[in-house]
C-alpha cells in the first residue's frame, strides 16, 4: 500500500495592506506592484515604529501570534525612501547578508532575535535593536553609489 505524503506548508501568514493599490484587480498588491510603487509595496509599515529621523519599519510575516513565531520577513524604510529587507529568526544575535543591494533595495539582511515575537510591538522592539547596523549599512550603500 503505497501511503501519499501530506504536505503542510511550513511558514506564516502574511499581512497585507488592505488600502495599497495593485495593477491588477484580480491579485493583492504585493503580486501585482505598479510602476512606480517600491519594493515592498503592497505590505504596511509599523507606523509605531517610526522614528523622529524619518526610519521605519514594516512587517511582511503577521506579528500577532498567540504562541509566538520564531521567524518571519519586514523590512526597513531609510528617511530617502530606500529599502531593504529583513528576514529574522529567534537565535544568535547576529546580522547577515543574504541578498546584496540591487536596482530595487539596499539588501535583505538576516537578523538574529532573542525571543519570540507574538505581536506588533514585539516585533518592533526586536526590530529596533537593529536600527543602528541598518543604518552603517545604509550608509554604506549611500558611499558605493556616489562612488
Amino acid at each position: 500500500m503505497d501511503e501519499q505524503p501530506t504536505w503542510q506548508p511550513d511558514g506564516v501568514p502574511l499581512r497585507l495592506d488592505t488600502e495599497a493599490r495593485s495593477a491588477d484587480s484580480s491579485l493583492p498588491a504585493f503580486l501585482a506592484r505598479p510602476k512606480d510603487a517600491p519594493v515592498y509595496h503592497g505590505f504596511p509599515m509599523l507606523e509605531q515604529s517610526r522614528t523622529n529621523d524619518g526610519w521605519c519599519f514594516g512587517t511582511i510575516s503577521e506579528p500577532d501570534c498567540s504562541e509566538g513565531s520564531d521567524w518571519g520577513d519586514a523590512f526597513v524604510v531609510a528617511p530617502d525612501g530606500s529599502r531593504a529587507g529583513i528576514i529574522w529568526e529567534v537565535g544568535e544575535s547576529t546580522l547577515a547578508v543574504s541578498v546584496p543591494p540591487d536596482e530595487h533595495r539596499w539588501g535583505v539582511f538576516h537578523v538574529g532575535f532573542a525571543r519570540r515575537v507574538h505581536d506588533e510591538t514585539g516585533l518592533v522592539e526586536q526590530l529596533r535593536e537593529w536600527l543602528p547596523e541598518l543604518l552603517r549599512r545604509h550608509l554604506m550603500w549611500q558611499a558605493e553609489r556616489s562612488s
